[in-house]
């Protein structure tokens, strides 16, 4: 795909057990449709660009099941594979010390998320060229309440937006960021560049780009994609 912005890498982090889709297959293993979820999203990446450099981020102890994977599916497309961590901070700064060139532009992804499409990828793109560091956000539709002890009180939806992935930054910034001990407060890489001073902008997502955690996400990703196709 020709883009106005050229997207130099992504970090692409996995690191599911498979316990909440009640599995012993990791869910970035399982079939969605024809491939494994993680193949899926590996290609849209690919497809949208196929000069930016995919890295891959797992438990050091899929490794070997991923690489046979790859050979039973003919799964050719490039990666580097590196060692995640106990937490998802520590895999994705690991992926960013993997990256060795100085300056540019990267994603952060996650690997259960294979239904990004190209509309957000650019316009994730097109915003971390301008701003730095940009994430994509769906509004909240579902009524709020707050809870405090045993009371409850209505909270406006309008001011909650729901965060996805890709996330992209400056390389420079993230990695700056990343430089840091790690912190209970760091739910995603936008809280960690938040947290390092950098003002975090946001972009539309797609409400179609959800993360599959259950059996009922990964049914809903099999008949997403039967529209799609």
């Amino acid at each position: 795909m020709n883009n106005s912005f050229k997207l130099n890498a992504v970090i692409i982090v996995a690191g599911g057990s498979g316990k909440r889709m009640k599995s012993q297959i990791p869910k970035q293993f399982l079939l969605l449709r024809d491939l494994p979820v993680l193949m899926h999203t590996i290609k849209k990446f690919y497809d949208f660009d196929n000069e930016t450099e995919i890295i891959l981020v797992l438990p050091e102890n899929q490794f070997e099941y991923w690489e046979n994977l790859c050979l039973d599916f003919s799964f050719k497309i490039t990666h580097k594979l590196v060692k995640g961590g106990s937490e998802r901070f520590y895999s994705v700064r690991n992926g960013l010390n993997s990256i060795i060139r100085k300056n540019g532009i990267i994603a952060i992804h996650d690997g259960v998320r294979p239904l990004v499409d190209f509309e957000t990828i650019k316009r994730g793109l097109e915003s971390a060229f301008l701003n730095k560091a940009a994430i994509p956000v769906i509004p909240e539709l579902s009524s709020i309440r707050i809870i405090e002890n045993e009371n409850s009180t209505h909270f406006d939806r309008n001011k909650i937006r729901i965060v996805q992935t890709p996330q992209i930054f400056d390389l420079q910034i993230i990695k700056s960021a990343y430089n840091v001990d790690f912190s209970s407060i760091f739910t995603d890489d936008a809280s960690v560049a938040e947290a390092f001073g950098q003002k975090i902008h946001l972009f539309d997502g797609n409400i179609e780009n959800i993360k599959i955690t259950t059996k009922f996400d990964l049914d809903f990703a099999n008949f997403l994609l039967s529209k799609r196709n």
